[in-house]
């Protein structure tokens, strides 16, 4: 029926049982440790502004075909530099060199990279503290700094 400690002051065992095999989950490991934090360089913060160095093309990954367009970036709060996925079509005409990026989290699995683009875990959200997405629209013009 199992192999759980029964009886009086099992609770003890059954306690220490629990501490042990906890750290065999890869998720309670990280929280613990901490190491989202450590690693990340956004800091475990949602978003962070970033300066743009220049754009850049990234291939997918098999079965797909296609040349994704990134830009890479450095960060305004620590100076660590990153590349950033520029999201929907034709945006990136929209992004020059020089300019002030809003970047984020893309949201693959355990914070690493989502779908087809390897290696690149941020996009980009906003351009000169202007939406991406109003300016691809063409809600709003590109502002100048």
């Amino acid at each position: 029926m199992g192999n759980k400690s029964r009886g009086l002051k099992s609770g003890a065992k059954l306690k220490k049982k629990r501490k042990i095999n906890r750290w065999k989950d890869p998720y309670f490991k990280r929280r613990a440790l901490g190491l989202k934090k450590r690693s990340d360089p956004l800091h475990a913060c949602p978003q962070a502004k970033a300066i743009v160095l220049e754009k850049v093309q990234r291939e997918a990954k098999q079965p797909n075909s296609a040349l994704r367009k990134c830009v890479k970036c450095q960060l305004v709060k620590n100076g660590r530099k990153i590349t950033a996925f520029s999201p929907l079509e034709n945006s990136i005409k929209l992004i020059d060199e020089h300019d002030e990026v809003v970047v984020e989290c893309i949201g693959g699995t355990k914070g690493r990279a989502k779908g087809d683009i390897p290696g690149i875990r941020w996009q980009v959200i906003k351009v000169n503290d202007q939406s991406l997405k109003a300016l691809v629209k063409g809600k709003i013009e590109k502002g100048r700094r």
